[in-house]
């Protein structure tokens, strides 16, 4: 009988210093953006945030070939610098030979920033040709947007380059509304489940 006794207190005490170690919340958790469900308001942010990026201050950069585009109207850059391995130019050709840390003084100037490059060319990132639906889809695939988890695309929108398209110097188009709109769409977007406007 004590035995039997003995064996009971041992599993319950066994069973009270398991459920005593399960409720330690002492370890700490890694923040998660809180993602809402819904599409309509996802959609609608979308399609304010696809205005900007097809708009030349992103597009320039993120063209389809390896060529950059340059101007208002999105052509060929006129130099034909290559993307190169890294984004940043090939041989003598560097991005960095005429993109200054700062734009350039005077009409049509050079712009510059101290990390001017396009996407490398393992991570393209194209959004020249791109409907809504494409790039929505592109941009939320680690696979295609440089391994960027929901938390880092958020983050992305204050990138030192993102921020750069508008301030790209003198006789240059800004983008169709101001950098704080933009975030404010970018970031409704990703919250409300990152949806993909339909495609037509």
């Amino acid at each position: 009988m004590k035995k039997r006794s003995l064996a009971v207190i041992g599993t319950l005490l066994i069973m009270v210093a398991i459920m005593a170690f399960s409720l330690d919340t002492s370890k700490k958790t890694v923040p998660i953006p809180v993602i809402k469900k819904d599409s309509l308001v996802s959609v609608a942010a979308f399609k304010q945030v696809y205005t900007v990026l097809m708009s030349a201050r992103c597009m320039n950069c993120h063209p389809s070939g390896n060529v950059p585009l340059q101007g208002d109207d999105s052509h060929l850059h006129t130099m034909l610098p290559k993307r190169g391995i890294d984004g940043k130019g090939v041989y003598a050709m560097k991005c960095s030979n005429c993109h200054q840390p700062i734009n350039t003084p005077g009409l049509h100037a050079p712009p510059g920033n101290p990390n001017w490059h396009l996407p490398p060319a393992n991570m393209k990132m194209v959004f020249q040709g791109r409907t809504p639906n494409q790039l929505a889809k592109q941009l939320v695939n680690p696979k295609t947007n440089g391994n960027k988890t929901m938390q880092q695309l958020i983050a992305h929108a204050d990138d030192g380059l993102v921020l750069a398209g508008w301030k790209m110097g003198e006789g240059r188009k800004l983008p169709p509304m101001s950098h704080a709109a933009f975030k404010k769409a970018w970031i409704t977007w990703i919250k409300n489940g990152a949806y993909a406007p339909a495609s037509k």
